[in-house]
Order: structure tokens, then C-alpha cells, then sequence
């Protein structure tokens, strides 16, 4: 259930890896900042809190230095211009990865070539390709012209919105040359809570045909469901949350586009022990666990790690 007979692929953006198998690498955490209702931002002028907004990056740098899980912000733009100030921010405060989350591919072009311009593509994941996009052959040839190394492949196909239909969305824009860069991770795209476990599948699916690593916008099935605060209020909401999450990256997931930067404290503790958990399940499968010392139970567990490898060598 946990392994895989395919190799798995290992990718690494800015010296962090990314994929393998189940357990080998912790999953990688992605924040979203700067979205709507962000009450960092001011306007879309490019005007926002800049000390609070360092204080929630600082905040998420100290979470991944402690749990081991890696981590990254993409930052969210209406226009290239507002794009750009956010960048200019985030290189002058942090040595951590970055993506841009822009809906119009065009958008998302002209915001990358600000990013080629300032030569810091090995610390940019290009958030991303979609089944949507009008041209996306036209989209690679551009990507790979700035000199664009790691991106993001969203998986989903409307027609067909089971996990097969995701893998064959997925085959269908790794056919016009997605698959020619650097890094390539999948989304299989979240579209409501319960429809989680679909995508969840198609992790599945993908890795075990293709290799690739994959995830999802686990938040946008936790953060769409409005009615949960109503019905349980905030705490039960910011429970479901988490649990949702944590769950969701045990289940063949390599990455998380876990939401609002500000829910950081919350989302790193529960996926830091939803990965002590996923450890031993795979443990229990293969009798190893990887020798990776950021992973979370090598972390806060190694005593617990010693006497099962002391158990199993008197075997």
C-alpha cells in the first residue's frame, strides 16, 4: 500500500527534495499569502503589511526547522506589476523557495519573466500548467526560454472527473513537452472536501504508473466548505482543517498547498504527525525507515526508531 515497485522520482528545487517513496521525504508545504481577505494586504496596488508579512514567513521558516518538513510561499497576484513587488519582498526576507499564483496564464507569464530577470529560477516553482490553459505548448517553449526549471502540472479533466481522468489530463500536457523541465510535480486537483479522496487516488495512480511526485490544494477542500464554521464553529473548523490535511498527505501525497500562510501553526503539527504515522505504517511494510534525519520521527522519536531496529535485527 505504501510502496511502490515503479522508481519514484526525486526531485530537488533550491537543495529541497521533493517525491520518492511514501516516507522518504517529508512532504513539502506550500503557503499561500496576499490572496483575497488577506489582512496583510492593503489594496492590489502592491501595498500591504511588510513587518507582519515578514513575521508570518520568519514564523513558518522556525515550523519547518523544527518539524523537518521543508516549505514555500506562493505568493498570490492579480497583475505582473503587483506580482513583481511581492517577489522584490519575499527575496530581501527569506532564502526559501517561491511561487506566483496567477489564474491567466498571460499573467503568469509576464510575472516569470521578472523572475528570469533577476536569474533566481532554481528558487521558483511555476504554479502552473493547466488542462485550461489555451496554448500550452506555446506556454512551455516560453517557460523553457527563461530558463524556467521546476513546475507545477495540474491534472484534471472535466469530462472525466474520476482519478483516471486526472492520469490521462495529466499524459495529455506531459505530450506537448511538460515533461522536458527540470522538476515536474502534479496536482491532481482538489475540488471539494469529499471529492478529496479522488484526488488522493489519482496520487496513487500517478506514481505508480509515472513516478512522479504528487499533491494537492488540500485547502480548497477545507477552506470552501463554509458551512463548517457555522456548524461547528471556528475551533471545529480550524480542527477539520487539520485533520483533513494530515490525512490527506499520509495518502501518497509529496507536497500540500496547505492554505493561508497565518495557519501555519496548526497545519505544520498535524502533517509532522500524520508523517510520524505514515513512518511506521511503511515501516510495518518494509522494515526500514528511510535514513533522512529531517523526517518528523527521526526528529522527535529516535529512541522509539533505535529499539524497532534493535527488535528486528534479534529477529
Amino acid at each position: 500500500m505504501f510502496s511502490f515497485s515503479k522508481e519514484q522520482k526525486i526531485f530537488s528545487i533550491n537543495n529541497i527534495k521533493i517525491g520518492g517513496q511514501p516516507g522518504e521525504n517529508p512532504p513539502f508545504l506550500i503557503a499561500s499569502m496576499f490572496h483575497n481577505k488577506d489582512r496583510i494586504l492593503e489594496d492590489r496596488k502592491g501595498n500591504f503589511n511588510r513587518q507582519k508579512a515578514k513575521e508570518l514567513i520568519k514564523n513558518q521558516e522556525e515550523l519547518s526547522a523544527s518539524t523537518g518538513i521543508p516549505s514555500m510561499v506562493a505568493m498570490v497576484a492579480n497583475s505582473p506589476e503587483e506580482a513583481e513587488i511581492y517577489i522584490d519582498f519575499y527575496l530581501e526576507t527569506t532564502s526559501m523557495p517561491f511561487g506566483i499564483d496567477m489564474w491567466v496564464a498571460e499573467k503568469r507569464a509576464k510575472a516569470t519573466e521578472h523572475v528570469a530577470k533577476l536569474g533566481v529560477q532554481d528558487k521558483f516553482l511555476y504554479n502552473s500548467i493547466t488542462p485550461w490553459d489555451k496554448d500550452i505548448k506555446g506556454q512551455v517553449d516560453k517557460l523553457k526560454d527563461l530558463g524556467i526549471k521546476h513546475v507545477v502540472v495540474q491534472a484534471f479533466d472535466d469530462k472525466d472527473q474520476t482519478p483516471q481522468g486526472r492520469l490521462r489530463s495529466l499524459e495529455s500536457i506531459l505530450s506537448q513537452g511538460a515533461d522536458g523541465f527540470d522538476t515536474v510535480i502534479v496536482d491532481t486537483s482538489v475540488m471539494n472536501l469529499p471529492a478529496t479522496s479522488f484526488s488522493l487516488i489519482a496520487n496513487r495512480i500517478i506514481k505508480k504508473k509515472t513516478g512522479l511526485p504528487c499533491g494537492g490544494a488540500y485547502s480548497n477542500g477545507t477552506h470552501m466548505w463554509k458551512a463548517a464554521k457555522d456548524i461547528w464553529g471556528l475551533d471545529g473548523f480550524k480542527a477539520m482543517d487539520a485533520v483533513a490535511q494530515a490525512m490527506s498527505s499520509v495518502l501518497w501525497s509529496d507536497f500540500n498547498f496547505y492554505g493561508p500562510i497565518v495557519t501555519a501553526p496548526r497545519i505544520f503539527p498535524a502533517v509532522a504527525t500524520a508523517h510520524i504515522l505514515l513512518s511506521t505504517l511503511v515501516y510495518d511494510e518494509t522494515k526500514t525507515i528511510p535514513d533522512n534525519s529531517d523526517l518528523p520521527i527521526r526528529k522527535y522519536f529516535s529512541d522509539f526508531i533505535e529499539k524497532l531496529i534493535a527488535g528486528e535485527a534479534r529477529k
